[in-house]
C-alpha cells in the first residue's frame, strides 16, 4: 500500500516508517519539523517532504495515489499553561483539519489517527460501596495532607483504579487533552461527511530510545532520564504511586502497522482503540528501573502537586488484540532498563 505518514521524522513516526518500509508498503513521509519535536536546524530525513499538514497545496500534491494516511503529526506535552493553547488548536486542531479536507478531494477515505489516553482525563475508579463511579475532583486540601488518590464523588470514600476501555468518556484537563478530543471529533465529522474508515490508537505512556529530551513537552521519562544525566536524582511528584501504562515505542509503531493493514476490513466511523504494555508500573517504580539501570542517584519522592496531573489511568487494552491483533511484546521492566542508557533526542 501506499501510505502517507505525516510526523514521519518524529520520535514515533521514525519507527513507524521503518517497520512499514521493512513490510514492504511504499511510505511518502511528511514533517514540519517543530521545534518541540526535533534539534534546531535538525535535518529532515531522506525521502521525507519538510511540510507542514496545514499546506493545503502541499498536501494535496503529495495525496495523489495514496491508499491510507497515517496522522502522528503534533504538537505534543501537556502544555505548560493557558498560554499554550492557541498553539495546540493551531497545529493539532486545525492541521488536522486541513489534512481531512485534503483527504476528501483525493478520494482518500483511510486513515490512521494517533490519539492519546489523555482524552479520558483521570482513568477509570471504582467504589467499595457505589462500584464504578466517576472520581470527584482531589480537593486541595486532600492533596496537602497527602492523600493523593481521589474520592467517590457519593460517599467520599477513596476509590481503588481499575483498567479504563474505550467507552470511558472524554474528560481533557489540559491544552494537549483538548486538542486530541478536538482530532476525535474532526474525525468522525469526516467518516460521517465522506463515509471514511478511521481507527484512533489512545496511546498510553509512550518511551524509548530517541524520545525528545528534557522539556516542558517531554514524557516524564525523558525528564528522569535527562535528570540522571545532570548527575541528579529524578524528583517523583506526590507519593510515586501514580499508575500508568508504559508501552514502547517499537510496539507503538507496531500497532499503527497492524491498524493500516487492517483497516479496509473496519466498519465506516471511528473505531477506537487502546494502546498500552498491559502491564501497571507505577511512576515510582519507573523512576526506580531507570535510576538503578543507569546507575545514577536514586530517585526523590517529593510529595508535591500539581493540580492538573492524573492519578491513575492504566489501559484495558482487550479491544486491540481482537481487532488488531496487537499485544505489547516489550514488558516495562524489561524496556525501561533499556531506555535508560538509550540516546534521546536534544531539542534545543
Amino acid at each position: 500500500m501506499k501510505v502517507l505518514l505525516t510526523g514521519a521524522a518524529g520520535f514515533i513516526g521514525s519507527q513507524i516508517a521503518d517497520q512499514l518500509t521493512t513490510r514492504g508498503h511504499d511510505v511518502v513521509g511528511v514533517d514540519a519539523m517543530i521545534a518541540q519535536a526535533h534539534p534546531p536546524g535538525g535535518a529532515v530525513p531522506s525521502g521525507t517532504h519538510h511540510l507542514d499538514v496545514r499546506d493545503d497545496e502541499g498536501m494535496a500534491r503529495l495525496l495523489v495515489g495514496v491508499d491510507v494516511v497515517c496522522h502522528q503529526a503534533a504538537m505534543v506535552g501537556n502544555g505548560i499553561d493557558a498560554q499554550d493553547l492557541p498553539q495546540f488548536a493551531a497545529h493539532n486542531d486545525l492541521g488536522t483539519a486541513v489534512l481531512l479536507a485534503a483527504m476528501a478531494r483525493a478520494g482518500v477515505d483511510r486513515l490512521v489517527l494517533a490519539s492519546s489516553m489523555v482524552v479520558y482525563g483521570d482513568g477509570a475508579f471504582r467504589c467499595e460501596e457505589h462500584g464504578a463511579v466517576n472520581a470527584a475532583p482531589r480537593r486541595h486540601a486532600d492533596l496537602e495532607q497527602g492523600v493523593f488518590d481521589p474520592r467517590c464523588p457519593r460517599c467520599d470514600r477513596v476509590l481503588d483504579w481499575t483498567r479504563v476501555d474505550e467507552d470511558a468518556p472524554f474528560r481533557p484537563r489540559t491544552s494537549y487533552a483538548a486538542s486530541k478530543v478536538a482530532q476525535e471529533h474532526y474525525t468522525a465529522a469526516w467518516c460521517t461527511l465522506q463515509r471514511g474508515r478511521c481507527v484512533a490508537l489512545r496511546y498510553h505512556n509512550v518511551y524509548g530510545p530517541h524520545m525528545p529530551a528534557d522539556t516542558p513537552y517531554a514524557g516524564v521519562a525523558a525528564v528522569f532520564r535527562s535528570a540522571l544525566e545532570r548527575g541528579e536524582a529524578p524528583r517523583v511528584y506526590e507519593d510515586g504511586g501514580q499508575v500508568r501504562d508504559f508501552v514502547h515505542v517499537r510496539d507503538v509503531a507496531s500497532a499503527n502497522v497492524a491498524a493500516i493493514e487492517r483497516l479496509a476490513a473496519h466498519p465506516e466511523g471511528v473505531t477506537a482503540y487502546n494502546v498500552g504494555s498491559g502491564h501497571p508500573f507505577t511512576v515510582g517504580q519507573m523512576a526506580d528501573v531507570v535510576a538503578s539501570a543507569y546507575g545514577g542517584p536514586a530517585p526523590t519522592i517529593t510529595g508535591a502537586f500539581r493540580a492538573a496531573d492524573v492519578r491513575h489511568v492504566v489501559a484495558d487494552s482487550s479491544r486491540a488484540r481482537d481487532g488488531l491483533g496487537f499485544r505489547a511484546s516489550i514488558e516495562p521492566e524489561l524496556g525501561l532498563a533499556e531506555f535508560a542508557t538509550a540516546p534521546l533526542r536534544a531539542t534545543r
